[in-house]
């Protein structure tokens, strides 16, 4: 007969298997979105003379999550990535400061609208 423990670490590791081809898709897919916002970058910096701080939180962010996705790949973690563990947080800039838009003017709320 077939040892219990045997058929569920197969299953298991087949489950495995499959959330590898689902995440290697997703890597694919950001991959490409984090190439994306590579350009996007340079050229704002290259406009604007500094790089856009949501970029560069979102360049982070999208950064560390294709790490988690290699450190399961690879057995590495047993912990999924994004969407079953939460999406990691943007840390601190290395490099240079962003650019930084002042706040724009607003009337006072109070107004009556003018016709």
């Amino acid at each position: 007969m077939n040892d219990p423990k045997t058929e569920a670490k197969y299953e298991s590791i087949l489950l495995r298997v499959l959330w590898m081809i689902v995440f290697l898709l997703v890597w694919q897919v950001a991959q490409f979105i984090l190439g994306a916002v590579v350009l996007v970058q340079l050229v704002y910096r290259l406009f604007y003379g500094a790089p856009n701080a949501s970029l560069m939180n979102f360049g982070d962010s999208l950064s560390q999550f294709l790490a988690q996705i290699g450190r399961f790949g690879t057995f590495h973690s047993d912990q999924k990535p994004w969407p079953f563990a939460d999406w990691p947080a943007p840390r601190a800039p290395e490099g240079e400061a962003p650019h930084t838009v002042p706040p724009a003017p607003h009337p006072a709320r109070d107004e009556e609208p003018k016709l």
